[in-house]
């Protein structure tokens, strides 16, 4: 039964050892043994040690990046359906925002139509508002030099806020890790998941899934919990 489940587990959502050790309450090493035993582990090539920091209160760090996707358009896209001749070409682009907390790995997230600096620090008050109102008070921003992160409008709107706002070295994106990390899990586990059929649609399951992230998915990062329950934990704290 255990290894059925670690199986199927497996097989639907590809996750590792630890995670799938986290929702089914079993040692990540007995879940090693199931999969190594099934076959579903390959060797994995060593690279370059990753140096990680941890921001000890809510609000401490808040990340900021964005990702450019094509607008959905009659039909869907040759992600859904393989057929790169099926694309709807020159209809533009949708840019998926998004703010995560390094302390709790909370998550904020909206499709707007543009990377402007106006949209940026319009988007930059409602997730100020969204984290305010569970207790998260953020004090620090941490972009990339994407223009939107330089342009004068987004700086007024920082100073305004009373922000201080740092920006990653370049050709170090992994100084911005956190938010790089939730764009590859929420393309990969929702956005590039499923064909859908109108941009209110991809919005609905972006909703869906930062609600499942932030409220179900546990999260290797800290300690298994989800986002919730580490920022329940610290303001308890």
């Amino acid at each position: 039964m255990t290894e059925r489940q670690v199986a199927g587990l497996r097989e639907a959502t590809g996750f590792g050892p630890d995670r799938i050790g986290a929702l089914l309450g079993l040692p990540p090493s007995t879940c090693h043994r199931i999969l190594g035993r099934l076959g579903y582990l390959e060797r994995v090539r060593v690279s370059e040690p990753v140096v990680r920091y941890e921001i000890a209160e809510p609000g401490g760090l808040l990340h900021l990046d964005t990702k450019k996707l094509g607008r959905i358009g009659t039909g869907p896209g040759h992600r859904a359906t393989g057929d790169r001749r099926s694309r709807n070409r020159g209809i533009g682009w949708e840019i998926l925002h998004v703010a995560i907390d390094a302390a709790t790995r909370l998550v904020y997230a909206e499709f707007l139509p543009d990377e402007r600096g106006r949209t940026a620090a319009r988007f930059l008050v409602r997730a100020l508002r969204w984290f305010r109102a569970r207790g998260v008070r953020v004090v620090r921003l941490l972009s990339d030099n994407g223009s939107p992160y330089r342009s004068r409008v987004f700086a007024r709107a920082r100073r305004w806020l009373g922000l201080r706002h740092s920006r990653t070295r370049p050709y170090r994106p992994q100084t911005n890790g956190k938010a790089e990390r939730w764009i590859r899990t929420v393309l990969s586990e929702c956005l590039y998941v499923a064909a859908f059929a109108s941009p209110g649609e991809r919005r609905l399951a972006l909703e869906r899934f930062i609600d499942y992230y932030n409220g179900q998915r546990p999260h290797l990062g800290i300690g298994g919990q989800t986002p919730r329950q580490r920022l329940t934990e610290l303001m308890a704290a």
